[in-house]
């Protein structure tokens, strides 16, 4: 995979080498969104319309992206997101991908959809370790899994609020990738024309274990993919109410955040119940379509909270100069799901280095080109929306013209 690696010279090309290593089904859960798109497209065709006004007229000729997060230094702003079964994408994806943020200074967020015991993510990854919660509707069993997480030495616990309606995602059920899997002659003869995953993933699942499982299920809703009695590729979620994150915060005595917010008033409500943070976020364009850009509504949500809780965001980010943007807008970090997902697909530890390691260099480049030395030097006065600067040069203009 090295030669593979080589040839990646950024995000798109390590979706383009995953896309044709993985079955349809698989690669097109993890690439797609909901409904029509409106979201996921929506979330590029915001970040493309913040142009940089660079200050070039600055020594940037030495730079840092270290920053601080919940006491912590850390490499850079970046964090790696939850992402549902890592480990249908490589074997051992989990503890892989975990290996190369922990390898990079950045923490690993591993998703209650994982197919690694949390535990075993721990004991052998090891680095600044988050752990994402699903909350179900009996808050019993959400806090066994809390306990486990505690026990096992995760740093901060993020309860993701925008999934308690269930998405619909018609992709998933035209390839039949679904729980139970249900197997027809479409998504059979795809993934035999992948042999190279089935003998390097699949194969050895059943070798080392039977069928993948969701491991970090409490057990009354544990199931390997194969299933009975569910067609949901997880069980039903309950909303995250203001009880649920008292009790969450009663149970949890480091950084608690909320993920999936999109309005200020959400964010005021969760810094009352006593949050750390908020991650502004569409789920990636997979749950509302026709949801608002995450940067889009990250200022507003900034301006409500930023001074009360820590202000992070995810969603739709390829580039560098994608994370530049939504720090000098006032993000503190920026949660990277498809990203590195795409890497681990592709080579293990390795490929989620590669990504997360070609954004970095991204960001880097970019802080020198705009002006800014350190993190801190993002900010508001470097960005302008794409048309609109342009149109107040002419209207000043035009009002400074002789009559």
């Amino acid at each position: 995979m090295a030669s593979a690696l080589d040839r990646a010279y950024n995000i798109e090309d390590l979706r383009e080498v995953a896309r044709k290593r993985l079955p349809r089904g698989l690669f097109e859960f993890v690439d797609r969104g909901a409904e029509d798109e409106v979201s996921l497209r929506g979330n590029r065709e915001a970040m493309h319309r913040i142009a940089f006004r660079s200050r070039v007229l600055a020594d940037t000729s030495t730079r840092s992206l270290e920053t601080t997060l919940f006491g912590r230094s850390q490499s850079c702003p970046l964090i790696v997101a939850p992402t549902g079964a890592v480990g249908l994408m490589w074997y051992d994806g989990e503890v892989e991908a975990a290996r190369a943020a922990a390898s990079l200074g950045i923490p690993y967020t591993l998703s209650t959809a994982s197919i690694a015991p949390l535990e075993d993510v721990a004991a052998r990854a090891g680095g600044d370790l988050w752990f994402q919660l699903y909350v179900w509707p009996d808050l019993s069993l959400s806090e066994e899994i809390i306990l486990r997480a505690k026990a096992a030495g995760y740093r901060v616990l993020i309860l993701t609020a925008d999934a308690a309606v269930p998405s619909n995602r018609e992709y998933n059920r035209r390839n039949a990738f679904t729980v139970p899997i249900r197997f027809n002659s479409r998504n059979m003869f795809d993934v035999l024309r992948h042999p190279g995953w089935i003998a390097s993933v699949m194969l050895k699942h059943l070798i080392n274990g039977g069928v993948p499982e969701f491991a970090n299920l409490p057990q009354a809703y544990r199931s390997n993919l194969r299933g009975k009695g569910s067609t949901r590729l997880m069980p039903p979620n309950a909303p995250i109410t203001p009880e649920v994150m008292r009790r969450c915060r009663a149970l949890w005595d480091g950084p608690l955040l909320v993920k999936g917010l999109l309005s200020p008033e959400d964010a005021r409500l969760a810094a009352d119940c006593g949050m750390d943070g908020v991650i502004v976020s569409n789920h990636g364009g997979r749950t509302l379509d026709g949801a608002m850009a995450p940067i889009e509504a990250l200022p507003a949500v900034v301006d409500a909270v930023g001074h009360r809780l820590a202000v992070l965001v995810d969603s739709g980010f390829r580039r560098g100069a994608d994370v530049a943007k939504a720090l000098a807008l006032g993000a503190q970090a920026v949660l990277l799901g498809r990203a590195p997902l795409w890497g681990t697909a592709v080579a293990g530890e390795a490929g989620a280095r590669h990504a997360l390691s070609l954004i970095r260099s991204e960001l880097d480049r970019v802080m020198g080109q705009v002006g800014a030395a350190t993190i801190a030097d993002l900010n508001r006065s470097l960005l302008t929306l794409r048309g609109t600067s342009l149109a107040a040069s002419l209207e000043a203009a035009q009002s400074r013209r002789p009559d």
